[in-house]
């Protein structure tokens, strides 16, 4: 079916959502807590679009918002943008250390805060998304404790997690930056919990860690008896297929 996007005519299927829509027509809808990886989270609400449905206008948060009619979307209404500048100015006061967050308040020009109070030093927005992605590896090392202004996203007892293997996942999806990896001669530290590295036996660089190369294993019951990056495992294999 076709749908109008700020003026322009897309096609959509039926029960995708406006987000989706969208980003495949070029249009953009700025996100926080959405990445094509763990979709549907919508705890941001960051991607707010003003929706004309059989005359009547409504605001939906489009990633979570499914095309079933024929409609108009305005992703930059004036409507939308006031809203979406008093989104980042509550964000701002939660996490106003994360540097995507300052760019979005330049970007909607959010004065500097005097009505809430700031929590300095924070960058976290508590969208939930390294939540997710911890459980999507099937490691559930962190989680959401405590509620109202006390919440937030740790391990258990706020003790470095014995469950987690150190894979990141949580670090490379959190939208604001607020989950600390490091690395450093061969050894990783996420959660205050230190993993030591294992090098690629061809081409010698550090890729993971072993309870991470070890968790897969198990997990997909892989017999390996080297050490393989993904780069030099492809290779690796497109050659036994060759010969």
């Amino acid at each position: 079916m076709k749908i109008k996007i700020d003026g322009l005519e897309c096609e959509a299927n039926y029960g995708e959502y406006i987000l989706e829509v969208a980003k495949r027509n070029g249009i953009h809808i700025p996100t926080l807590c959405h990445t094509d990886a763990l979709p549907g989270q919508g705890s941001c609400r960051l991607c707010i679009v003003e929706v004309i449905e059989g005359g009547k206008n409504k605001v939906v948060v489009s990633c979570l918002y499914p095309v079933t009619n024929e409609i108009e979307v305005l992703t930059n209404s004036d409507k939308i943008r006031r809203m979406r500048k008093n989104i980042i100015r509550l964000l701002a006061a939660r996490a106003p250390e994360s540097e995507h967050i300052r760019k979005l308040k330049e970007e909607y020009k959010v004065p500097e805060e005097k009505r809430f109070n700031v929590d300095k030093g924070e960058k976290c927005i508590l969208c939930g998304l390294c939540v997710r992605a911890c459980e999507a590896v099937g490691v559930y090392a962190i989680s959401s404790v405590n509620r109202g202004i006390t919440k937030k996203i740790s391990p258990p007892f706020e003790e470095p997690p014995e469950d987690c293997i150190g894979c990141g996942a949580c670090a490379q999806v959190c939208p604001t930056g607020a989950i600390a990896l490091k690395e450093f001669e061969g050894k990783r530290v996420i959660w205050d919990k230190t993993f030591e590295l294992v090098k690629c036996s061809v081409c010698g660089n550090y890729f993971t860690t072993r309870e991470q190369y070890e968790f897969l294993k198990q997990k997909y019951g892989l017999e390996a008896e080297e050490f393989l990056c993904d780069k030099c495992r492809k290779k690796s294999t497109a050659q036994k297929l060759v010969f």
